[in-house]
This record gives C-alpha cells, structure tokens and sequence, in this order.
C-alpha cells in the first residue's frame, strides 16, 4: 500500500509540474523573453528555443500529462479496490477526480497564469530536459497525425499571417497604453503600424497651396519669392504650372547670388534648380519613407495616373504622421480646427481625416476620402449648399461655407459619450 501511494504522489506531482509548465510556457510574455535574452538572461533563452519548437513542447507536455493521469487513476483504483472491494471503482474514480481537477489542474494552471513570466523560467529547464527525453515519442506521434490529417485533407502547417500579427500587434498597443500619460506614445506606435496603409496622397500638401517659381519671371522677382516663403524648396514651372522642370533649394540660390556678386540677372534659374522627382500618389508612406532614405533626398513631387501634378510631400510630412505635427520659426500657423463652447468644431474643409482620428481617437473611415470635406462629399453624394445639415457616424456635420463646388468650413458636432453610430 505505501508502495502505490508513493507512485501515485509521484504521478500527482508530475500532473502538477505538466500543468503548470503549459500554462506558465503559454501564456509567458514573448517579446519581455526576447528583451531578457538580449541582456543576458539564459533561462529567457531556454523558454525562447521552446517556442521555437512549440509543437514538441506542447506534444510532451501533453504525453507527459496523458501518461501520468491515466497511470495515477489505475494505480489509485486497484489500491481502492484491494482496500474496499468492488466499490472501491467507485471510491477511486471519485477520490482521483477531486484530486485531479483541484490539486493537478485549477491550482496549478492559476498559479502559472498569474506568475507566468516568473515561473516560465524556472519550469523551461526541467521542461527541456523532458522534451529531450520524449523526443523521439512525441516525432512519432506528431507523424502519425500529420499523416491522418493530410488523409482528411487538413492542412498541417500555415504560413504565419501577417496582418493577424499586425492586427494583435496594434491590439497589444491599445491594451497596454490606456493609461492618460502614454496616449501620445500609442498614437506614435499606431502611425507606424499604419505607414503602409497610408499613401501620399492623403498627406500630401494639395498644389493649390504649393508656392512654385516661375522660371520666366525677373530674377529679382524670383529671389523676392523665395526668401518671403518659408520653404526652402520650391517647384520651378517654366511655360505652364504642369511643366514642373526643377526644384530650387534657397541656399543654392543664395550662393549663386554671392557669387554674381549683385548682378543677379545673369543668374540662370532653371540651371540652379535639380532635377524633379516624381512619385505616383498610390505609393505607401512607408515605401516613400525608404526611397527618401534612399536617395537622401527629402522632397518630391506627386503625380496622377495621367502625370498631372497634384501636390508635393517631404520628408517631414512622413515624420509629422508618426510624431504629430513638427512647427518651427517659419511655419505659418494654419487654425484648420476651432472647438467651440457648445462642444463642436469649426472645421476647415481640407482637415485629414487621420488628423482627426488620431487627436481625438475618432473612428471616422478614411478609405474613401482623405478630408472631412471628402467624407461629406461621399456620404451624401451631392454638393451641399451651405446650410445643410448631415448625420453620418454619429457626427452632425452642417456646412458653413463653399467656394464654387469646394466645401471649405464645416461645423462637426461629434456625439456624446457612447452614442458613436457604425454607419451613416
């Protein structure tokens, strides 16, 4: 008798140790793992390389745990019925049930769940040295079942999902950073996350409000112009605004002056400016991002399907979508949103829909307009006049001004508390 109660203490212990190192192994923190073995940390590194075999360690664990619960109940109910007969089936299978399902299961699984991270290097050692053990057993096993599942036609392996990693990635983020003071760093973490949805031609600055150069103007004039505006790159047209034949940089500019030494009309404006560079609209933030990277430039010239320009974007328009809006000495402040007392916002029509979302954590959808003037536009499918008053996403939107078909001003009344609707 002590002998069988011996064994099964051992097996008890064994069902522990199994439980705990699945939950622990499972639910442990991967990239805090990752970071620890970075810095040195040797039992990080063994719960790293049991992930990376997860398919073994979960194949052993299980094995393990099979093994010991099924010879643990049989030993338990021949000691039970040696001890009171028949009905000792009865009396074991109910004493191992309790046993099992408290002690084996619930206990150990909650411990490992909440202390994870503390636990998972502790059991990686002795986990690891069980998979070696049953290596060979667990292969076999995992073949046979490869093997009936291709009969069955399942597949036995898929490749890893990208935007699933992305989509838990920015869940993770969400999750971790709810707290007041870190809401900047999430809206930073997601502006990355989304470089490669987003294309310049979101965030491009419109060339109704580009200043270019006219190569065909007086020098004096041109130089005028360029050191009034606060950019030091400007597109140089020659014939007509579409002709776009360089982009002239103000220090070139300026050197080319000191070296005419004030006779700035023998200064050639178009040899002064470099070549353009022209992207399509479609290409992806995080693309351009790259090719500025790149070629070491930082300004570039946006196009359409048929090679119209439509703006410009620059390199600081990239970092401005991750790390919000950059200003300095010589940026001229634009009041695009105003709040008002009443709760709302005067809006000016050419606001980026992502600027709002990510200052106000809105959900408004930007697939199909860029603005807030171009969601009223697609929703309603009509030019409004001004005055008229729309509910889309829960949002009041009333138009203020247009200028010829433009929607220019809009007061958006956001809805309160919980009341955001799914859809128009």
């Amino acid at each position: 008798m002590m002998i069988d109660l011996s064994l099964i203490a051992v097996l008890l212990l064994m069902l522990f140790f199994f439980s705990s190192a699945e939950t622990a192994l499972t639910a442990v923190s991967r990239p805090l793992m990752h970071q620890l073995e970075v810095e040195g940390d040797l039992r990080a590194a063994r719960v790293n390389r049991l992930h990376a075999r997860k398919e073994r360690m979960l194949g052993s664990i299980l094995l393990g745990n099979t093994v010991a619960q099924i010879l643990s109940s049989a030993v338990a109910t021949s000691l039970a019925i040696t001890t009171f007969g028949d009905a000792g089936v009865a009396y074991g299978t109910a004493a191992m049930t309790v046993v099992v399902l408290v002690f084996c299961e619930i206990l150990p699984k909650t411990v490992a769940l909440h202390n994870a991270n503390r636990l998972a290097p502790v059991l990686a050692a002795p986990m690891q040295a069980m998979e070696t053990l049953l290596g060979p057993l667990v292969r076999a096993v995992q073949l046979f079942v490869n093997g009936l599942l291709r009969l069955v036609g399942v597949p036995v392996k898929t490749e890893s999902d990208f935007e699933a990693t992305l989509t838990e990635l920015r869940g993770a983020i969400d999750i971790h950073t709810a707290e007041e003071e870190v809401q900047h760093e999430r809206k930073m973490l997601r502006s990355i996350l989304d470089l490669g949805d987003v294309e310049v031609g979101e965030i491009m600055t419109h060339r109704k409000n580009v200043a270019m150069l006219d190569a065909d103007q007086p020098v004096a004039a041109i130089l005028e112009l360029a050191t009034a505006s606060p950019y030091t790159r400007l597109p140089v047209w020659q014939g007509e605004p579409d002709n776009i034949i360089g982009v002239l940089h103000s220090k070139a500019l300026l050197r080319a002056v000191r070296e005419h030494e004030g006779n700035i009309e023998g200064i050639d404006i178009a040899r002064l400016a470099v070549n353009p560079w022209f992207i399509p609209e479609s290409t992806s933030l995080q693309d351009q991002l790259q090719a500025f990277r790149k070629r070491h430039e930082h300004f570039a010239l946006v196009v359409d399907e048929y090679g119209a320009l439509l703006g410009v974007v620059t390199l600081e328009d990239i970092i401005e979508e991750i790390v919000g809006e950059i200003s300095d000495e010589h940026d001229i402040p634009v009041s695009g949103l105003r709040p008002q007392p009443d709760g709302s916002f005067i809006v000016n029509g050419d606001v980026t829909l992502r600027d709002l979302n990510r200052e106000f954590d809105w959900r408004l959808p930007d697939e199909d307009a860029a603005t807030i003037a171009g969601l009223l536009l697609h929703e309603s499918r009509m030019i409004p006049e001004v005055g008229q008053v729309f509910l889309f996403y829960g949002f009041r939107c009333e138009v203020l001004r247009r200028v010829r078909n433009q929607i220019t001003l809009i007061r958006l009344t956001p809805p309160k508390g919980s009341d955001l609707e799914d859809g128009a």
